[in-house]
């Protein structure tokens, strides 16, 4: 049977809260419900064809490290079973299992928690332009992709939807959430990298870097959003790592190497997709689970 592919979610009896690039937020009673679709952005363009087990994938992810963190601090996560979700949620239950999050309606901080542990990416622009990434001198002489000798704490504006998030100083981010919070955040947003990218890396998984966001609830800071996804972080395969250039990773690579192929402008209207692409990622995606959990998505 071909697996069901949900683009967007529309459930009247719920308050629609908003729409992002992947998820779906509804506000119910006192909490949020987290709607993970097959949706797929690349270059910050929505493309019009989901992927197979995406939202499943990124939900049991999340919610993997969500109870491997706790010890570190505490989360929104109340509960991904549909049949504890209030009864207002019921009627929805086919298109709910295995892809949402019943969660406290925390207040987010507008900042993007990132932490890198090798050098990729928007850092590594920045530091072959600079020698630094977000303010923090480098070492000379490093090349793409390598292993930085401490994570850093790199932290970024969140962008609204279609633009781009922009890497900030921690300067700019206690100036947007204060002191006290961005001290607690960058201290927990570490930790919790440096405990998950060595239990991944037993896994055969290179976390490069990853992005987590924190919100307040009943006055403590919490870690919200999703957790240690191939959405939100860089995951590359350890065997196949070799520092020096790009890496091959556990996400939407397949589909951003096919749009770099045909000369996509980065701008709305995507392209189609070809099937082969969309299986190769939906795969990927769902090694990622097997690899890091043992778990699959029914």
């Amino acid at each position: 049977m071909k697996t069901k592919i949900i683009l967007e979610t529309n459930f009247p009896e719920l308050k629609l809260v908003k729409r992002g690039k992947v998820r779906d937020i509804y506000e119910v009673e006192d909490f949020f419900l987290i709607v993970s679709t097959d949706r797929l952005s690349a270059f910050d363009v929505i493309m019009n064809q989901g992927i197979p087990n995406k939202g499943k994938v990124l939900t049991k992810i999340s919610e993997f490290w969500f109870k491997f963190s706790e010890n570190i601090v505490k989360n929104h996560l109340l509960s991904t079973n549909v049949n504890e979700f209030p009864e207002v949620c019921s009627k929805y239950k086919d298109e709910l299992e295995g892809r949402s999050m019943l969660v406290k309606k925390a207040s987010v901080f507008p900042i993007e928690s990132v932490v890198r542990g090798y050098i990729s990416g928007s850092g590594w622009i920045d530091y072959q332009r600079t020698g630094s990434i977000c303010g923090i001198k480098l070492p000379s002489g490093l090349v793409e992709s390598e292993k930085l000798s401490e994570p850093i704490f790199t932290p970024a504006t969140k962008a609204e939807f279609g633009l781009h998030d922009e890497n900030i100083s921690e300067k700019i981010a206690v100036s947007i959430a204060g002191e006290k919070a961005v001290s607690f955040i960058k201290q927990k947003t570490i930790e919790i990298y440096k405990q998950a990218s060595a239990f991944a890396l037993s896994k055969g998984i290179i976390i490069a870097d990853t992005k987590m966001e924190f919100g307040s609830f009943n006055d403590e800071i919490i870690l919200v959003d999703e957790l240690l996804t191939p959405d939100s972080s860089r995951f590359w395969p350890l065997e196949k790592y070799r520092k020096g250039s790009a890496q091959e990773s556990f996400d939407k690579q397949f589909v951003r190497d096919y749009l770099i192929s045909i000369g996509f402008n980065k701008q709305p209207p995507p392209p189609e997709l070809p099937e082969d692409v969309i299986e190769k990622t939906s795969e990927k995606y769902l090694e990622a689970l097997f690899k890091l959990t043992g778990g699959q998505v029914s």
